[in-house]
C-alpha cells in the first residue's frame, strides 16, 4: 500500500522553548529522507510528533490513508524489555497489534454491539504487521545477522552495544511498516550490519525519514535532505541527495553572506557619505559666522550652500534607511575542541604476551601485543569479536585467563565508552566537578564551550540526550587530559559538525590513540599508524 505522511504548518515546542515553527513536511512511498540538524535542535522530538506520541502546538500530522502504521525507532533501544524476542515483538508493532485482536476477538465472543468492526480491523492490522509468520522469521533473521539462537532469551539489558545494534536491525528486516521514522539506525553496527541496512534502506517500497550523522550512509542512501535549522526553527528541502545538499547549502551561505556584504558596503558607505556631507555643513555655518562678511547677499548665499549641504546630507541618510535590509547570517555553534596536554608516558604503553580473556561462552586471545608510545591504532571487526574485551585487556581492567597484561608506566588514560557513562550523579556540573576538581565558574565556563549550558548542567547525568553525554565526556578530555585516549565508537550521536570538530582535535594530538569506530569516514579522516582487525 502507498501511504505518504504529510505535516502541514506544524510548530512544536517543548516547554517555553520553540523547536520547529510553522513548517511543513511530506513523507511519501519510496522517499528516503535524511533529516540534519545540531544536537538538541528537536529532530527527534519531530520524529516522535510525527509518528503521534508527541502533540504538536498547532497544524495537523496525518497519513495518506487511514490506519497506516508508521514505525518509530528510537535513537536508544529501551533495555526494560524482558528478552530479545519480546523486544523484538514490541518495535515491530505485533505485541499492541495481538493485544488489540485478543481484546477484539473476547468482545466478539461476548456478541458486545458493534464488536464485528472492530475485530475486522484489528485482524486486518495485525496480519498486515507480520504477526502471523513473525516467530518463523525471527529465527531466520537472527541467522542471518550472527545473533544465536540463546541471545534472544536473553535480557536486552545483558547484550553489549553491538549485541543491541543487531537486535535494532532485526526490528526492522522483521517489520512491516507503511512509513519509517528512524533515529540514529547506524549506531553500534559493524560494517557487516551497515550494509544490511543500506541493502534494506535501497529496496524499501515505505517511505523512511531518518536521522543520521553518518556521513557515507546518507551518501548512500537518502534521496532528499531536510535540514532542521536552529535560528528560524524552519525545515528546509534539498532534493538530489547528500552530496547536492552540501552544495546547495554551501552556495546559499556564500550567497547569504555575498548580499549581507553587499548591503554592509552601500550602507556604510552611505552612512560615511551623510557623516562627511553634515561635518562640511557645519563647518560652512562656522566660517561663514566667523568672517564677519559685511555684505548680506553674500553671507546669504554661502549660508544656502551650507544648507543645501545639510539637506544633501538628509537626503543621503534617508537613501540608507530605504536599503533593504539584510540580516547577517547567523553562524552555528562550534565545538571548539582541543586534547589537554600531559606528561608522556614510558615507551611501552601496554604489553599483552598471550593474554587471553573469557566471558560467558566468549573467548578471546591467546594475543601478543605492544601498544608503544605515539601509536595510533584503530581496532576492527565484526560485533561481538571482541574489540571492548581487548580494550579491557590493554587497560589492565580485566585480567586475563591465561598469559599476561601489563599497563605501563605514567600512563594517563581519557575513554570515552559505548555507553557514555564516565558522568554518574544528580546534576551534570556535580558529577563533572567530582571528576575534575574544577571549581563552579570554571566547570560552567568549560561546560559552555560544549554546548551544555543553563537548564543542562542542574539536570541529573540520566536525563541527558545521547549527544549531551558524549560531549560532556569529550569536555573532561579538555579538562583532565590524558596521554593514551581509548575511544569506543566516538561519533555515536554527535553531530556533524562535533564530528568534524573531532577529526582536528584527533589530527593534533601526540599522543596514544587507541580507536574502534564503525564510522568509515572518521576511518578515513583519521591518521593512523596500523589497524587491528578481530
Amino acid at each position: 500500500m502507498s501511504v505518504s505522511l504529510h505535516a502541514r504548518s506544524i510548530t512544536l515546542s517543548r516547554g517555553a522553548r520553540v523547536l520547529i515553527e510553522g513548517s511543513s513536511l511530506t513523507l511519501a512511498a519510496g522517499d528516503r529522507v535524511g533529516l540534519v540538524g545540531p544536537n538538541g535542535v528537536g529532530k527527534s522530538s519531530l520524529l516522535g510528533a510525527l509518528a503521534g506520541e508527541l502533540p504538536v502546538d498547532s497544524g495537523t500530522i496525518e497519513a495518506s490513508t487511514p490506519g497506516a502504521t508508521v514505525g518509530w525507532l528510537r535513537q536508544e533501544p529501551d533495555r526494560s524489555a524482558a528478552s530479545v524476542r519480546e523486544f523484538i515483538a514490541e518495535r515491530t508493532g505485533a505485541t499492541s497489534a495481538q493485544r488489540e485482536l485478543d481484546d477484539a476477538t473476547l468482545l466478539l465472543a461476548a456478541g458486545e454491539p458493534g464488536c464485528d468492526d472492530r475485530y475486522n480491523l484489528a485482524l486486518e492490522h495485525w496480519l498486515r504487521l507480520g504477526v502471523a509468520d513473525l516467530e518463523a522469521r525471527t529465527g531466520d533473521v537472527a541467522d542471518d545477522l550472527r545473533l544465536p539462537a540463546r541471545t534472544l532469551d536473553q535480557p536486552m539489558a545483558s547484550l553489549s552495544g553491538g549485541e543491541a545494534g543487531r537486535a535494532c536491525l532485526a526490528t526492522l528486516l522483521l517489520s512491516r511498516f507503511d512509513a519509517y521514522l528512524l533515529d540514529e539506525p547506524t549506531n553500534d553496527l559493524d560494517l557487516v550490519g551497515l550494509e544490511r541496512l543500506e541493502d534494506w534502506m535501497l529496496d524499501q517500497r515505505a517511505g523512511v525519514l531518518f536521522v543520521s550523522h553518518d556521513r557515507r550512509f546518507l551518501e548512500r542512501v537518502a534521496t532528499d535532505v531536510v535540514e532542521l535549522d536552529e535560528f528560524t526553527h524552519h525545515l528546509s528541502r534539498f532534493g538530489g541527495g547528500w552530496g547536492s545538499y552540501q552544495r546547495e547549502r554551501e552556495v546559499a551561505r556564500q550567497h547569504a553572506w555575498q548580499q549581507f556584504e553587499d548591503y554592509d558596503t552601500k550602507r556604510r558607505g552611505l552612512a560615511d557619505r551623510a557623516q562627511r556631507e553634515r561635518e562640511w555643513a557645519s563647518q560652512g555655518l562656522s566660517k561663514v559666522n566667523k568672517s564677519g562678511e559685511p555684505d548680506k547677499h553674500i553671507r546669504a548665499f554661502k549660508v544656502n550652500q551650507t544648507e543645501q549641504l545639510a539637506g544633501r546630507a538628509a537626503r543621503t541618510a534617508r537613501a540608507a534607511d530605504r536599503l533593504e535590509q539584510v540580516e547577517k547570517p547567523r553562524e552555528p555553534w562550534q565545538l571548539r575542541f582541543s586534547i589537554a596536554a600531559t606528561p608522556r608516558s614510558g615507551d611501552v604503553v601496554s604489553r599483552l604476551i598471550g593474554a587471553t580473556a573469557q566471558r560467558g561462552a566468549f573467548h578471546l586471545g591467546p594475543i601478543d601485543l605492544l601498544v608503544a608510545f605515539g601509536d595510533r591504532i584503530a581496532v576492527t571487526g565484526p560485533n561481538g569479536a571482541g574489540k571492548t574485551t581487548l580494550l579491557h585487556l590493554i587497560l589492565g581492567r580485566i585480567e586475563p585467563e591465561a598469559g599476561s597484561a601489563e599497563l605501563g608506566s605514567g600512563v594517563v588514560v581519557g575513554e570515552l565508552t559505548q555507553l557514555r557513562s564516565q558522568l554518574q550523579g544528580d546534576s551534570l556540573l556535580r558529577a563533572f566537578m567530582d571528576v575534575t576538581t574544577l571549581t563552579v565558574p570554571d566547570a560552567r565556563t568549560l561546560l559552555a564551550k560544549f554546548g551544555l549550558v543553563g537548564e543542562h548542567v542542574e539536570r541529573p547525568t540520566a536525563s541527558l540526550s545521547p549527544g549531551e553525554r558524549t560531549r560532556a565526556a569529550l569536555a573532561l578530555f579538555m579538562a583532565s587530559g590524558a596521554n593514551l585516549l581509548v575511544l569506543d565508537e566516538p561519533t555515536n550521536h554527535l553531530d556533524l559538525p562535533a564530528i568534524e570538530q573531532l577529526e582536528q582535535a584527533l589530527d593534533a594530538y601526540d599522543g596514544t590513540l587507541l580507536l574502534v569506530t564503525h564510522d568509515r569516514a572518521l576511518l578515513e579522516a583519521v591518521r593512523l599508524t596500523r589497524t587491528i582487525e578481530l
